[in-house]
């Protein structure tokens, strides 16, 4: 199964789950079960389904084929090289490849300059006019060929203007950016680049990110703080005739071999294997060679053999470009693409599946609580209502009273619920004063000051370890926070259940565990590049100061905007079906009674109203079951594993 067909059969899965939550929305309409809450989770899921992406980042040093590999993979369908891809440096600035409908095929360049205002990239993709746009003909294959040659584009600054951009600027001749006889430093024209148009890989949500090399990854912290950890696979290309050199080792030693400690969608790819291919050597002496050099970069890197790849994706291309299958049996592109399925899809498809099945079992549980009170309460008329036929009217008043008192006593129970709603009002802005933006900025603040006051390079280290020793510290008590409210709703939950009869369930929880490791990661991160003795001592305080802000502490307020977000989204969900339950529960027994006294009064007959009863006893029976069999189908789709065969299966 191809990546092609792979991620057909994902995409299929996807629209497939998208049409049973479209299904179910419809059908709370038509049953007049609607609730707020619940269509806005639903609409979210949706959203979230219609704009999930499958993101693979290529990462390497320039001239080890990088651009060639992604034609070939990609792009070969077009019957010619699609990214530019020649001798030297071709990828001068991160480039995104996708295809958003809401847009037309073109090319979004963000300047080089953006780099002197203390904003990210991805604060910057929410205001574009300050991109350039280029249209794209996507009808010529040589048309976008020259439209994505943009993303080579270089100027020339002088050197102040280019330390300024954050370029190193070095002398020799190994250096990637140095000044030359003009006295300038050529650097990247752009900053980032978005590259939209309509292939069928990106039609279907693939995302991928062609990355440049050593010095320019250093330069955009953002790609090894949030783009290249949050990316579902990662290819590290090296070149097979060098294997791995000293810039390839930095590399994956401070960029993708420290992604967390993941190793799972963590590919090497030894590409150029061609260059080992010798007329003059046999075919088993040929794959010996690349043999030991596969061995080798394994020990090197500390992988497992069977995550590094040899392949020829120039002769791939070709071989896909030519229909020759013998080539690209040759060119080894097929081990790859197959590792990379299994490598991406499954993993996705299990972050999908997880997040999905969560959210919709809440809401279906919830319908379903609902549904069953009801008829729960309908029961419990028709039960007295059957026990008043024959009987005298001071029966019908005694039952009546009966009623009543259950209605007052639910009313008076209705004060612990307020009481309820106060404490938990409390400890909802007790969890805000701790996990709330407004102690992290206070915290951002007091770090800064700390730092430009600082008179030595421990002061400066000691500024930056108590800001996330604080971070952290807010987020465990937070934690404790989040227990102390899920104990106190558990706790009402049962004493409604037990007192009133309410189908409530356990309430849901709420992990910070996510935020919390990510915290660990940002300073993980810091420590090596910019907390740590060799940074300090080789460069100024302000630069650090600043380098701190603009990329460790924005990734930490977006950590906790995060957090935020999910937090108020579960303090909503837990406190809903209490809030649902009472006033079904209110609505249940004033029915009750109404009928009760609709009897007393005579204003229209027992068997009437009990026949009446049966009718809707019998309409919800059918609501029920209904509501089971949207589950049992959206269970069905989820647990599906994405393979063609499942997919044929299944329609």
């Amino acid at each position: 199964m191809t990546l092609a067909q792979h991620l057909a059969a994902y995409s299929e899965w996807r629209a497939r789950i998208s049409a049973v939550l479209e299904g179910f929305a419809r059908w709370l309409v038509d049953n007049e079960l609607t609730d707020a809450q619940i269509d806005r989770r639903i609409a979210q899921l949706l959203e979230k389904l219609r704009e999930d992406r499958l993101h693979v980042a290529f990462v390497a040093e320039f001239s080890r084929g990088k651009s060639e590999l992604i034609n070939a993979i990609f792009f070969a369908g077009y019957g010619n090289r699609i990214l530019p891809s020649t001798a030297g440096r071709t990828t001068m600035c991160p480039t995104e490849l996708m295809f958003d409908r809401s847009r037309p095929p073109s090319i979004e360049l963000l300047p080089i300059e953006s780099r002197e205002t203390n904003a990210s990239i991805s604060e910057y993709k929410r205001f574009p006019d300050e991109w350039e746009l280029l249209p794209i003909d996507t009808s010529s294959a040589e048309a976008m060929q020259d439209a994505l040659r943009h993303v080579s584009d270089v100027i020339q600054v002088d050197r102040r203007k280019a330390e300024k951009l954050g370029f190193a600027v070095n002398n020799g001749d190994s250096a990637a950016f140095r000044v030359n006889e003009q006295g300038c430093v050529e650097v990247p024209r752009w900053r980032h680049a978005i590259i939209n148009f309509p292939h069928p890989l990106l039609q279907q949500g693939l995302v991928i990110l062609d990355t440049p090399g050593l010095n320019a990854i250093g330069t955009e912290p953002e790609l090894t703080l949030s783009l290249l950890p949050n990316a579902h696979a990662v290819l590290f290309i090296l070149a097979a005739d060098t294997g791995v050199t000293q810039s390839d080792l930095a590399v994956w030693r401070e960029h993708i071999g420290t992604l967390g400690g993941r190793r799972k969608g963590r590919l090497v790819v030894l590409n150029k294997i061609d260059s080992l291919w010798d007329e003059l050597k046999s075919v088993q002496e040929i794959d010996a060679e690349i043999t030991g050099q596969v061995e080798r970069c394994a020990q090197t890197l500390d992988l497992p053999e069977d995550q590094i790849f040899p392949v020829s994706a120039q002769k791939a291309l070709v071989a896909k470009i030519n229909d020759d299958l013998d080539l690209l049996k040759r060119s080894r592109l097929s081990a790859l693409e197959y590792a990379l399925s299994e490598e991406l899809i499954p993993a996705k498809q299990e972050i999908v599946r997880d997040s999905t099945d969560a959210e919709f079992a809440d809401c279906h549980q919830r319908t379903r609580s609902l549904l069953e009170s009801r008829l729960l309460g309908l029961r419990e008329q028709l039960t007295e209502l059957t026990e008043l036929r024959g009987k005298n009217k001071g029966v019908v008043e005694y039952m009546m009273g009966k009623v009543r008192g259950e209605k007052e006593e639910f009313e008076s129970g209705l004060q612990r619920y307020h009481a309820v709603r106060s404490v938990f009002a409390q400890l909802t802005n007790k969890l805000f004063t701790h996990l709330g933006l407004d102690s992290l900025r206070l915290l951002s603040t007091a770090t800064r000051e700390a730092m430009v006051n600082a008179t030595f390079s421990t002061t400066l280290s000691e500024a930056i370890e108590h800001f996330f020793e604080v971070a952290r510290g807010n987020l465990r008590s937070s934690r404790g926070e989040v227990t102390e409210i899920l104990s106190m709703m558990e706790a009402i939950y049962k004493k409604f259940a037990v007192e009133h009869g309410l189908k409530l369930g356990t309430p849901v929880g709420f992990s910070l565990l996510t935020y919390e490791k990510e915290i660990d990661r940002l300073d993980q991160w810091c420590s090596t590049h910019i907390n740590s003795i060799f940074q300090l001592l080789t460069h100024e305080k302000a630069q650090l100061t600043q380098r701190f802000f603009e990329e460790v502490a924005v990734q930490v307020r977006k950590t906790f905007e995060h957090a935020n977000r999910d937090a108020e989204s579960w303090l909503k969900a837990i406190m809903a079906p209490m809030e649902i339950q009472i006033r079904e529960h209110q609505i249940q027994l004033k029915r009750r009674l109404e009928s009760i006294k609709r009897i007393h009064q005579a204003t229209d007959t027992l068997e009437e109203r009990i026949e009446e009863l049966v009718h809707v006893e019998g309409k919800l029976v059918l609501q029920i079951a209904a509501l089971g069999r949207i589950g049992d189908d959206f269970d069905a789709i989820l647990r599906q594993t994405v393979s063609s065969e499942d997919m044929r299966s299944a329609a």
